[in-house]
């Protein structure tokens, strides 16, 4: 079973926070914060989606590419996108360069644009803040039936890559759950 991890620092994290320096700030500073804005979810969107089948190591150290590419995840740039852009994507190695994502990116913007109520009010009518405390990471699930009902939402409105998984993903790191450890010095640190 794995259970909070004591880092050099002496604060207990998720085991996979303390697993690559990199991840100890995103671990720390950002996963499992809430974020309410549309741009800050169409970005963890996209992020999610890159991700998939990748290392999130991977997609958080292109991080700062990904934000040049897609003119800061500015939704109504990113709709704007046509062919001489995803060829312009698709030629970029700060991202990762994969046609079915980079498309699915430029048209998750037009969805996101085209919701009535915004993005980020359609994805936090998900949000489950009483799920119960994981003790361990075998605790940790990978798709819940809420995660089942947002990826069914958002595919119903033209999103594309966001399955259960994906979704869940992004309820994890977007704090519409609480999936740090009970142990885990950042547990309920965003309520």
């Amino acid at each position: 079973m794995s259970t909070a991890i004591l880092g050099e620092d002496g604060l207990a994290r998720c085991p996979w926070g303390l697993s690559a320096p990199d991840y100890i700030a995103y671990h720390d500073e950002e996963w499992g914060r809430p974020v309410t804005d549309d741009q800050g979810l169409y970005e963890r969107l996209c992020l999610e989606a890159f991700q998939s089948g990748l290392s999130w190591l991977t997609i958080l150290r292109k991080r700062e590419g990904f934000r040049a590419a897609f003119a800061g995840f500015d939704m109504a740039e990113v709709a704007g996108f046509g062919p001489d852009d995803v060829a312009r994507l698709l030629a970029d190695t700060a991202i990762v360069r994969n046609r079915a994502k980079i498309e699915a990116a430029i048209a998750n913007a037009r969805a996101g644009l085209d919701l009535a109520e915004g993005l980020a009010a359609t994805v936090w009518r998900f949000a489950d803040p009483d799920a119960p405390a994981p003790k361990s990471t075998e605790d940790v699930p990978a798709v819940t039936p809420g995660s089942t009902a947002l990826a069914k939402e958002l595919k119903k409105h033209g999103f594309r890559f966001v399955g259960p998984t994906t979704a869940y993903a992004l309820m994890q790191a977007c704090g519409l759950v609480d999936d740090h450890l009970v142990d885990c010095h950042r547990r309920g640190a965003y309520r």
